[in-house]
Order: structure tokens, then sequence, then C-alpha cells
């Protein structure tokens, strides 16, 4: 599973960043105690109602616009996810918003046998953005699966210069791809919030290491997110060729996180926050989730 959960502070202002300042007690937002673990508790109770849908919770999860590693542990310790086995994964990015990528997985499934952050780079120098997080782990008869965990950049500052930023994602995610399969590891499977919807050319710079499972849903005009009245597919699911996996990845439409969109028909997700205004929610986001069978080379 994967999701972006759309500016998952804590309530401290304890960094130096514009947006930590935003979300806290005394800040814009008036992000406090309550409201950070209000939305705790609905980040857990939706993926306890995925399990509930798909056959149990998911053995992996990606996670997009976490602060750091303190309000994953939270919500670990005091929602009923204590009562699982999740662990996490998380390293902090150089993005100037003070977000990053992260992963849980449950113990009990899987053995963790490496991770790390994986910068992008313009030249030498590393770019103020989410890292790519990489996450290996060991499966029986010594074979092994990799997780990479995205959130490429915004459109934010012009679509030529997103573009390219974006496409230097591209390509350091492709890079990793066939490293892994270089090493041996042939069972790939990558997630991300894109930031770009599946018909742009540049994920065919991912082929054949890696397809696409959400160009099925793309042609067929479903999305994630909604963008004045659209839906609009940017929340992704790439697999190497040796991972068994259903032709399309889904998109959990999550009842109690669905509100009506009193501009255009339909539902939309409910968010934390509409403009100022605080709504309970947890993300504009939708997860998306896929099944996936291992056990064999």
């Amino acid at each position: 599973m994967f999701w972006n959960l759309e500016n998952f502070f804590d309530w401290r202002n304890d960094s130096t960043s514009v947006s930590d300042a935003e979300f806290s007690s005394r800040g814009e937002r008036h992000w406090t105690r309550k409201r950070f673990y209000t939305k705790c508790h609905a980040i857990a109770k939706s993926i306890l109602w995925a399990g509930s849908q798909e056959g149990g919770v998911p053995d992996v999860i990606g996670f997009a616009e976490v602060e750091n590693a303190f309000v994953l542990r939270r919500m670990l310790q005091v929602t009923a996810l204590r009562k699982l086995d999740y662990r996490l994964v998380h390293f902090d990015s150089p993005d100037r918003r003070g977000i990053d990528v992260a992963l849980l997985y449950r113990h009990s499934r899987l053995k963790l046998a490496d991770a790390r952050p994986c910068h992008l780079y313009a030249g030498d120098s590393i770019v103020a953005t989410r890292d790519i997080l990489l996450a290996t782990f060991r499966l029986a008869d010594d074979d092994s699966i990799a997780f990479l965990v995205n959130h490429h950049p915004s459109k934010y500052g012009g679509t030529l210069v997103s573009d390219a930023r974006r496409q230097m994602a591209v390509r350091r995610l492709r890079v990793l791809a066939d490293s892994l399969q270089d090493a041996g590891v042939r069972k790939i499977v990558a997630m991300g919030d894109m930031n770009d919807t599946p018909d742009n050319p540049v994920y065919k710079d991912l082929e054949p290491t890696l397809r696409n499972l959400a160009e099925p849903l793309g042609r067929q005009g479903e999305g994630t997110i909604k963008y004045d009245g659209a839906w609009e597919l940017i929340d992704m699911i790439f697999v190497s060729r040796a991972v068994k996996a259903p032709p399309s990845m889904k998109i959990l439409r999550i009842p109690f996180l669905m509100t009506r969109d009193a501009g255009h028909a339909g539902e939309k997700p409910l968010r934390t926050y509409s403009g100022p205004r605080y709504q309970g929610g947890v993300s504009d986001h939708c997860p998306v989730w896929i099944q996936v069978t291992i056990g064999q080379k």
C-alpha cells in the first residue's frame, strides 16, 4: 500500500522549515496535539479498513509527506496498530519543506536486509527534495525483494523547471532499479507520488526494468487526487518482471475519508484542512494497493 499523508507533521515547532512553523500549536494552522492524534487514529483506522477489504492488512506500506520518524512511531504506539508488528524505516531528507518518505513493514512477514536513502543529484550536488527510500528484504531460498518509495518533485515553480526535476527523479529511479537487478535482486516494487500522470512519456524510460501498474487505470480516467473537479492519477506502483502482480493496481476509496465535492459532481478525499479551515480528514490523496505473490525466483 502507498499513501501520501499530506502534511503529516507533529505539533511542535522544532526545526527551521517554514512548514514546521505553520503546522504547530501556535502556527497558522493551529495544529495541536489533539488534532495530530486524531489524524493518527484516522490513518490507523484506514489501514485496518483496507485490510478488512483486501484479505489482510498490508505487509508493506509506503508513505509520503511525513515530517519525521516521531509521527509514525507515535501512530504505531497509540492507535490500534500497536497490536500489530509493524516496524519503521525512515531517513531525514534534504527537502526544504521538511517532509520525507517512509516505509512500514510487518516484521513477522519480512526480514529487513538493508535500507538507505538515495539522494537525487544535479551534477555533484544533492537536490533539496525528497530522497528515494530503498529497503531490501530477505526471502526464502536466498531470494530477496526491494521496495523503492518515491515522492517526486511537484509542479510548483512552473512546468519547465518542474518537468526537468521529475525527469531527474525518474532517471534516478531507473538507475537504482537497474543496479538492484545487476546485484541479483530481481523482485522490485517501486511506489510513490510521482506528481505526474501515467501518460507522461518519461515513464517509458523505466521500461523494460519496471512496468507501470497504474497505466490501465489512467486510460480509464481513474485518479487518486481530485483537482478542479477532475480525477488525476499521480500515485503509482511499478513492478519488475519477476514480481507476480495483477495487471493493474487498486485505488482505495475509503468511505469515511470521502466527502461530497461541493463545487463539482461526485466525491473527493476528505483533507485535514481545506484552505485554513480544519476538516478532520487525512489527505487529498487516495491510497493505492497491490497484492503480489512471492516465494519463487
